[in-house]
């Protein structure tokens, strides 16, 4: 068995409500997609994202591995008994038309296991219940059971040091209620993929995709000494995916049990391979799971950072992060293609009149004209094709957008002839194919059409529709969250300042730029100078969003509280960038999530947002490194600038196309960003502007804006 261009390790849950965070469902990544670990608060979620991994998978020609950590099978003697059958697959059937589990994780598994528990001898063999789930076939405790007649544990299971027994319902290890919810989702998963997935090692594992069960504690001495993850759960995925992704197959699916065994209780993926698989890793202290720790540090001696290197280090560090989900191509305006586009057909599919007019075969015009054809009883329009063929010597009424009848290869203009019904007449010459298209000539079927990494547009969506795409595989929207704070601060504009007070300004702004850069913006509140709190905002948005923006709190005073806290529990490198205005940048990583601290001053934020941010999220998000398009206009004002920093000038374009600057230069004038269409970017040199002088003039919307 060769090793796998892809792996996935589920690390799947039984929760009855979404939840992110420790002990809900993780996914690991590595092979051709290597993602950071990935967390989904439901298990309808997570097939719909695992249904999209198959599927590009098998675009790709790629094979998958899916690992679960379930039970794929029960104790010998369940299947038979329960089903007539001693297969496991057979159980899972049983269970996919019985076990509900809608898209918020309400479910039934308890209200089925009561159901089995009925189908055998004695009490048992499932237990474990909340206490408010009065179900009298399934008893609250293991000890309560007897006679039912199973054993406690699979043959896998005997040489994994601490593995639970699938009987087990609730509390820590319930590995029955993980097991029964995950069989019937695997169930109705192979009922959609039929010819393409194969259950290991109920099934020989020759199909592009191959599911199989592991245990996550297979690699625990790498997990605990792991560092960085946002949890344990995160580490065990990332680290097992590794481990699979760089070991030889034919060694792990090598099983040492009977054919009989495999079938009714399945095996887990590594089960006494556990040395191996730990070989197969580096030293977990030094696997980043997101970004490393040290990755946004300047060389040493670098003091004043100019704005060219800042970038430069910046997009070193960064990769893209989010995940991937296929949509309707009608939903997909403004989405990141993950994979490039292929057409599913030819546009035009066939050869078709550009025109109102007459169409017949060329060849069999004799001389230069004029001429007279006899008309062919019927016509070809859009939508309604000739069905027979017009002899050559004839013609026929044919419409725009019509498919060109068999026999026809040329049409003349309707304006250029004249018809009495039966005939058709016009003058010559006239050039072969003259007011036709040819099939394909815009783009051939099986063409590649639009390259991954693009962000599709109106027109992209017309084209995609017409060449026959109805869905696409695209990048998930990049969670961008949002914070301030600090005690001078107040959210609502309509609420009553004191003289000491300010509203926040930063945050509406930032979020909605997040919003027309096509992100998912994450309100992660304003917060008062305390640590505890803005801790805890941190911990929200590193739980729920791909990268984080602050303002305020980043500087080196008393209440900067964000600084010490990104110092002391996160990464932080504190940036003095040679720009005008917004010249401190702190980059820091929290629980492996970027944060980047803006400059509390309006205008400062904003030009590190558009200088900084814009390039950072477009890589991230997949659509790759940004760099804005500027025009050399004139200007029509005067500015004498000093060596050292380059500059930013709130600009817009005059009537006549020169362009004029805000009248003040301060960071506090918001005024100035309302006013402005663009900035001039004055370089790192001395430079003195006056009327006339070209400058670099960057609108808006060359940063999406």
């Amino acid at each position: 068995m060769s090793r796998f261009d892809r792996v996935l390790v589920v690390d799947w849950s039984a929760n009855s409500t979404p939840k992110l965070g420790a002990d809900s469902i993780w996914i690991g990544r590595a092979g051709s997609h290597s993602q950071p670990p990935e967390n989904i608060a439901t298990r309808a979620a997570t097939m719909e994202m695992l249904h999209a991994e198959i599927r590009a998978a098998l675009v790709a020609g790629e094979r998958l591995l899916i690992t679960f950590d379930i039970g794929f099978g029960f104790p010998r003697g369940f299947a038979e008994h329960l089903t007539g059958s001693a297969e496991a697959l057979a159980v899972w059937d049983w269970l996919s038309v019985r076990i509900e589990d809608d898209a918020q994780n309400r479910n039934n598994r308890f209200e089925v296991a009561a159901a089995i528990n009925r189908c055998f001898p004695g009490i048992g063999p499932f237990w474990g219940r909340p206490n408010t789930r009065d179900l009298a076939d399934l008893p609250a405790k293991g000890t309560a059971r007897e006679g039912h007649g199973l054993a406690e544990l699979r043959a896998t299971e005997a040489i994994c040091s601490g593995a639970h027994p699938m009987w087990k319902l609730y509390t820590t290890g319930s590995v029955g209620s993980q097991s029964l919810l995950g069989q019937a989702h695997l169930a109705r998963l192979r009922t959609v993929f039929p010819d393409s997935v194969a259950v290991w090692p109920m099934e020989t594992p020759d199909k592009p995709v191959v599911l199989a069960e592991t245990y996550l504690s297979l690699i625990n001495p790498a997990v605990k000494t792991a560092r960085g993850y946002a949890c344990k759960d995160a580490a065990q995925v990332d680290l097992l995916a590794r481990a699979f992704f760089s070991a030889e197959m034919a060694q792990l699916m090598a099983a040492p049990a009977a054919p009989e065994i495999l079938r009714e209780e399945g095996w887990i993926l590594g089960a006494g391979h556990e040395a191996a698989l730990l070989a197969n890793l580096p030293d977990p202290a030094l696997i980043p799971p997101r970004l490393r720790n040290d990755c946004f540090a300047m060389p040493q001696g670098v003091d004043w950072v100019p704005v060219d290197l800042a970038l430069e280090r910046l997009r070193a560090a960064l990769h893209p992060l989010t995940r991937v989900e296929d949509i309707a191509t009608h939903q997909a305006g403004g989405r990141v293609l993950a994979a490039l586009l292929r057409a599913h057909r030819a546009n035009p599919p066939a050869a078709n009149s550009a025109v109102d007019g007459y169409g017949f075969a060329h060849a069999a015009l004799a001389g230069d004209g004029p001429y007279t054809l006899p008309l062919v009883t019927g016509r070809a329009a859009a939508g309604q094709p000739f069905g027979g063929t017009v002899a050559a010597g004839q013609a026929i009424r044919i419409l725009t957008g019509a498919i060109l009848p068999a026999g026809v290869d040329t049409v003349v203009l309707e304006e250029d002839c004249a018809s009495d019904g039966a005939r058709v007449a016009f003058d010559g010459p006239v050039k072969p194919r003259a007011n036709s298209r040819k099939a394909g000539e815009d783009v051939g079927a099986d063409a590649e059409f639009l390259p991954a990494g693009r962000v599709l547009t109106p027109a992209d969506l017309a084209l995609t529709s017409a060449l026959g795409v109805g869905h696409v595989r695209v990048h998930e929207r990049l969670r961008v969250g949002v914070l301030s704070t600090g005690d001078e601060l107040l959210s609502d504009p309509a609420a009553e300042a004191q003289p000491h007070q300010i509203y926040d300004a930063n945050r509406p702004m930032l979020l909605e730029i997040a919003r027309r850069w096509g992100y998912v913006p994450v309100d992660l509140g304003q917060w008062p100078d305390d640590p505890a709190k803005i801790s805890a905002a941190l911990d929200q948005g590193a739980q729920h969003c791909d990268v984080i923006f602050t303002s305020g709190g980043a500087s080196a005073g008393d209440e900067d509280h964000v600084s010490r806290l990104l110092r002391e529990q996160g990464s932080l490198s504190s940036w003095r960038i040679a720009l005008k205005p917004g010249r401190p940048l702190a980059l820091a990583l929290w629980q492996g999530v970027p944060v980047f601290g803006l400059p509390g001053n309006p205008v400062a934020a904003l030009v590190c947002t558009l200088v900084f941010g814009r390039p950072a999220l477009s890589l991230m998000a997949g659509s790759g490194w940004q760099t804005p398009q500027g025009f050399q206009l004139e200007a029509a004002f005067t500015k004498r600038k000093k060596a050292g920093r380059r500059e930013y000038l709130r600009a817009r374009v005059t009537s006549d196309g020169q362009v004029e600057v805000f009248g003040s230069e301060g960071s506090g004038r918001i005024s100035g960003l309302s006013w402005a269409e663009g900035l001039v970017e004055l370089g790192d040199n001395a430079e003195t502007v006056t009327p006339g002088k070209p400058v670099r003039y960057i609108p808006f919307s060359s940063f999406g804006l």
